[in-house]
């Protein structure tokens, strides 16, 4: 068996990177909602040793001292570019699983073992060249082994060209190399679980790819036995090509300024139950129920402080926006409060199920139900074909005081005709 994991360099920072190619060789970092910490860096914004999740307040004068650029987190522009790269790399093998944004496994299996360096590195240059973002590629027997390449790509350990092919080192090659990680480097070890093991003196991967199974089960758990079996060649986690429907989904956000009245509170929710209501239809879904809540900023102690929550059951699971936003206003209105200053608002879609498989009953309104059907799929279209937000409902509002900092935010150079990149 073979597994390849590509995984994209400081993703973020190489899609702005994309479109301002001046940026190469300089310290770019991208920041979280509002502006408030970093959540990517590029490789000499590491070497000033500046952390994941630093606040950004406290990075400005640094920053400016050395011409750090930093950048509003642009997802519209993220996701869209890893689509392209997913879909480049789904041809290179006829199973693929897509881990997250800018990583997934490709199933090599059947290929000549001899060529799958070369094929890594041809993965590499297709992305490059028709994307533009730099990537890793780990091959190895399991997926925990395939991290681990990928890792060792990427520090340019037993690597070429950010390939590494676990498959060209014998046993005393692995070894070494293992002996030289530390054993918090590994897929699946946190911060907690690396304690544990070294005071057990488990201090590096090859420390826990020698371990006991009966020990490190008795002391840990189950999934660290199989990660230890995944170390020494034995595949414990299968690639999922169709990953699991969800059970849930969440849409929420830290408002950019306070916000006191029922009105904006209200335009947000809406707005939040618009862009819930699209991913459940992407996933061919209904909803039973929505919960909707409403906080105060909890850092701010000197003020008085407000956690308002509530689910609202629908009739019948739905995927219509109409009917969502009607249920979540509703909740509002229960849990509203005058008198704070509101940070944050979000919306909860619970009880998913296909929307298949939902069952008839006598006293549905069939109608109906075609209207709202043809309403929502006429509204996606539109929004698919001229932009996100072309047609939504008055509800979530058009000025939107309340939403996020982005005052770095870079264009969505791919997916608006407004913004789209300009050749000088």
């Amino acid at each position: 068996m073979a597994l390849a994991l590509i995984d994209c360099n400081n993703f973020y920072v190489s899609c702005e990177r994309v479109f301002q190619p001046k940026l190469e060789g300089k310290p770019v970092l991208v920041l979280s909602n509002n502006d408030g910490c970093v959540v990517s860096r590029s490789n000499e914004v590491k070497a000033l040793g500046l952390r994941m999740g630093e606040p950004w307040f406290k990075l400005e004068k640094l920053a400016k001292q050395h011409g750090i650029v930093a950048f509003s987190s642009n997802y519209t522009l993220y996701d869209d570019l890893s689509k392209r790269v997913m879909s480049i790399l789904s041809t290179f093998s006829p199973r693929q699983e897509i881990y997250s944004i800018d990583e997934c496994f490709l199933d090599l299996d059947g290929f000549n073992p001899l060529l799958l360096m070369a094929y890594g590195k041809t993965m590499r240059q297709t992305i490059m060249r028709n994307v533009g973002i730099p990537v890793c590629v780990g091959i190895a027997d399991t997926k925990t082994l395939a991290k681990l390449a990928n890792h060792c790509a990427k520090k340019g350990f037993a690597g070429a060209d950010g390939v590494c092919d676990f498959g060209l080192l014998d046993d005393a090659q692995r070894s070494e190399l293992f002996a030289s990680i530390p054993v918090g480097d590994i897929w699946g070890v946190g911060r907690r679980i690396s304690e544990g093991l070294l005071a057990m003196k488990i201090k590096t991967i090859e420390d826990l790819r020698t371990a006991s199974l009966k020990r490190i089960r008795s002391q840990f758990s189950v999934v660290l036995e199989r990660t230890v079996q995944e170390l020494n060649g034995v595949s414990c986690i299968q690639l999922e090509e169709i990953g699991k429907p969800r059970q849930q989904i969440i849409v929420s956000r830290s408002f950019g300024t306070m916000v006191t009245g029922l009105d904006d509170l209200s335009e947000s929710i809406a707005y939040f139950t618009t862009r819930a209501a699209e991913k459940l239809r992407r996933d061919g879904s209904v909803a039973a129920s929505i919960s909707v809540y409403i906080h105060t900023n909890p850092f701010k102690t000197e003020a008085p402080q407000y956690n308002g929550a509530i689910t609202v059951s629908l009739n019948q699971p739905s995927d219509d926006t109409m009917e969502l936003i009607g249920a979540a206003l509703m909740g509002l209105k229960e849990i509203y409060r005058s008198g704070f200053h509101y940070k944050k608002s979000g919306v909860l879609l619970m009880g998913l199920q296909s929307k298949a498989s939902v069952q008839a009953t006598l006293f549905d309104d069939t109608e109906r139900q075609t209207k709202s059907v043809n309403m929502m799929r006429t509204l996606d279209a539109i929004n698919k074909k001229m932009g996100k937000g072309s047609v939504t409902l008055a509800a979530s509002g058009l000025k939107h005081r309340w939403a996020m900092r982005r005052e770095r935010q870079s264009p969505n150079y791919t997916t608006d005709w407004f913004e789209l990149p300009v050749v000088e």
